[in-house]
């Protein structure tokens, strides 16, 4: 019986991925996606119609992997995940434009070598930068909203006149954070740790 021969490849020349496997991006249902730019590419005007169909459907496949925007250099996981026949897939990628234009191997930062398109990994990048953005906004909001309620219970426990200091409630707020982060902020508490934060400060 003759045992098939083993494909060696030589990782060393390969670009690094600019995108952790670590990184992820679980609300990821939208695909930012530039028409013009797609309606002009050498891909959709020289594959035929089934390999720029395939091709497509392998860009939005790679929005699932891991790093996001890459796939596995497999031909058999490929035509899983194009749900093709093995036969098929490869038969695919003898033609003059195949379903990989313009896909490279790239190394990841989890070890593995996987394909790697530019506009796809651009794509992906910005989505990681809207949600980095989406979650510093989410941020914000919150502690705009404790500040507030930090505000409207300074006053309820009769300290109002505090307040004409313009840095007392974010002082008075990331001394709490410290010092008693995750307690409810009820008014009982609020009185009594402001007395704690003023004592400490004017000592």
């Amino acid at each position: 019986m003759a045992v098939p021969a083993v494909k060696l490849f030589d990782a060393g020349g390969l670009e690094d991925y600019p995108i952790s496997a670590s990184d992820r991006l679980d609300s990821h249902y939208f695909l930012q996606w530039n028409l013009k730019r797609w309606r002009g590419s050498d891909f959709r005007k020289k594959a035929d119609p089934e390999v720029g169909w395939f091709g497509m459907q392998l860009f939005f496949v790679a929005q699932d992997g891991a790093p996001i925007g890459t796939l596995p250099c497999d031909d058999r996981m490929l035509a899983f995940d194009l749900n093709l026949p093995l036969e098929r897939w490869q038969s695919l990628m003898k033609r003059d434009v195949t379903p990989l234009h313009n896909w490279t191997r790239v190394r990841c930062d989890n070890g593995e070598i996987r394909y790697a398109h530019p506009v796809v990994t651009e794509v992906a990048q910005e989505a990681l930068k809207s949600k980095v953005r989406n979650s510093e906004r989410a941020e914000l909001r919150k502690l705009n909203k404790r500040l507030s309620d930090l505000r409207d219970k300074v006053t309820a426990v009769g300290a109002k006149h505090l307040l004409k200091n313009p840095n007392f409630i974010e002082r008075f707020n990331d001394w709490l954070e410290q010092h008693h982060d995750g307690v409810q902020r009820r008014e009982p508490m609020i009185r009594e740790t402001l007395d704690q934060f003023m004592a400490e400060f004017s000592a």
